[in-house]
């Protein structure tokens, strides 16, 4: 058994031939843009603000997120080595910025309680933004980033013991602890830069299964009736690994991540319902 996952024994036999015919992330990435409406977002963190409550859009989107999570937890799974697993955290990777201006960041991860409310998620974001941007370097991915660096070939060396270990469920957990690799969603977001959305790459090591990245609003023209409706959104570019479950199964999941960003005041509650895996 992983430190960060329990290996799932009932997995749909479509999808254990999958992981071994599309044996790596990068093999087996679907992309979508979600198109979030802006308006309901921005008028719950203008009440907040009103109540001296300032939310970010980021807390939001993750909140909205990992209670998404909580209702279906097949999105906390991850393949290595062709085997999924079941995720027993809850850990989101973002790059933070120094906001000198070279424009040089950081990247590790945030943990987070699935029972979290978005006021405690808020929080967690904003200590994490200020530690990294205070002192990076005590930041863990810093240090085994200096350390890997800090003999000639050890880096080479490091990473390739590193990639075995995991490979393998070997990899121990103050490893993963610090690595930005092992996650349960990896998070940019490029409105801080002033660009579009993209679609991120998952890397092939470690255990992130997706990406998403926040770009610049932007209007989505559409058709109701006989009427031609235009409206802003935040555009939200999502990278899955298509192994971990249906298409099918990602629509319904993600049509109550866009209910959540459309009504964030059911996110200040915790979760009347944690759903267990139900291949565990």
């Amino acid at each position: 058994m992983r430190a960060d996952g329990k290996r799932l024994k009932k997995v749909d036999p479509m999808y254990t031939v999958a992981s071994y015919i599309m044996s790596s992330r990068s093999d087996s990435m679907n992309m979508i843009t979600l198109d979030i409406p802006y308006d309901p977002i921005q008028d719950y963190l203008n009440k907040k603000r009103k109540e001296e409550k300032n939310i970010s859009h980021m807390a939001v989107i993750i909140s909205a997120y990992l209670r998404t999570v909580a209702e279906f937890p097949e999105l906390n799974r991850f393949i290595v080595n062709c085997k999924a697993y079941a995720r027993n955290e809850y850990a989101v990777a973002m790059v933070v910025l120094s906001g000198a201006k070279n424009d040089q960041g950081t990247m590790s991860k945030m943990y987070f309680d699935i029972n979290d409310t978005i006021f405690d998620i808020d929080k967690k974001i904003n200590d994490y933004v200020n530690a990294n941007r205070e002192a990076p370097e005590k930041n863990g991915t810093e240090k085994i980033i200096k350390f890997l660096l800090s003999v000639p070939g050890l880096c080479r060396f490091g990473v390739g013991l590193f990639k075995l270990l995991d490979r393998y469920g070997l990899l121990p957990k103050f490893i993963i602890d610090m690595s930005p690799f092992h996650n349960t969603l990896c998070i940019s977001n490029l409105i801080s830069i002033r660009t579009n959305h993209i679609y991120h790459h998952i890397y092939d090591f470690g255990t992130t299964s997706y990406g998403m990245s926040i770009g610049n609003h932007r209007f989505k023209t559409e058709k109701k009736g006989d009427e031609i409706v235009c409206t802003k959104t935040i555009p939200l570019g999502l990278t899955m690994d298509e192994r971990i479950a249906s298409g099918a199964f990602f629509a319904i999941a993600f049509k109550q991540f866009e209910k959540y960003c459309n009504n964030p005041e059911l996110l200040e509650v915790k979760p009347e319902k944690v759903v267990q895996d139900p291949n565990i």
